[in-house]
């Protein structure tokens, strides 16, 4: 599955609940009928006075056509679509968001580990009103994209998967690495924000010295791999808005 990640910025002079208020009521309901999308999730930030950003917006793609097709390439944080549904989603984010600001990662996702009930039939299970942390990776310097991303997957994500308290875990790869703003995305799931909290530290920092083991550990391994400082983190709960992947 293709997956557009939007990471929002607010325009200026919205406060956060303006610009939460303006997504949810005005924008989403947009969104979710934009042209091939078939899941469409939106997270609120469970700490919006130490976010580092108001939301994030993640639309998935059956197609990477489908997904250009609707929100552009990833050589630009702007887009231009000529679909009815994008074009005016995309001139409605104009009200609420500082575009130029707003970073966005287009990839394709993997999944590692899953217990929220995921089936052939429904292949997301139910993930609607989970904590989310997102992490969006920056390489270590002196690492290829390649060698980053074998690292991630070979070494760290085993040991990811299996942090304190995951009940699902994503790896999201940039289909354009050459374009893309960062490395990865990696999102843990949690059924509660204490678990959450407790394995990667609250949202005032990007760093955290967590004390449980396998998190302690993948805290560790980080630094042989990721530029921690200029990697972006985003604690929020999960709304699924649409979901039309069922298999069945």
């Amino acid at each position: 599955m293709y997956k557009h990640v939007a990471l929002l910025v607010r325009k200026d002079g919205l406060t956060h609940d303006e610009f939460v208020e303006y997504w949810r009521e005005r924008h989403s309901p947009l969104a979710r009928d934009i042209e091939g999308v078939v899941r469409y999730h939106t997270v609120y930030p469970t700490d919006p006075d130490h976010a580092e950003f108001d939301g994030v917006a993640e639309l998935y793609f059956e197609t990477l056509d489908d997904l250009h097709a609707a929100l552009g390439s990833p050589g630009s944080r702007d887009y231009d679509p000529t679909k009815e549904v994008a074009a005016k989603a995309r001139e409605d984010v104009d009200e609420f968001l500082a575009v130029e600001e707003r970073p966005r990662f287009i990839g394709e996702e993997r999944v590692w580990k899953d217990e929220v009930g995921a089936t052939a039939a429904t292949p997301y299970g139910d993930t609607d009103g989970l904590y989310k942390h997102s992490a969006f990776l920056v390489r270590k310097d002196g690492l290829t994209h390649e060698a980053f991303r074998d690292y991630w997957e070979n070494e760290h994500s085993p040991l990811a998967k299996e942090i304190e308290g995951v009940v699902r875990y994503h790896t999201v790869y940039p289909t354009a690495p050459e374009h893309a703003e960062f490395d990865g995305v990696a999102e843990l799931y949690f059924e509660t924000l204490d678990d959450l909290h407790a394995a990667l530290g609250s949202p005032g920092s990007r760093d955290y010295d967590p004390t449980k083991e396998v998190a302690a550990k993948a805290r560790e391994d980080v630094d042989n791999f990721l530029a921690i400082e200029e990697r972006p983190r985003f604690i929020g709960r999960e709304v699924v808005q649409k979901d039309e992947t069922d298999a069945g």
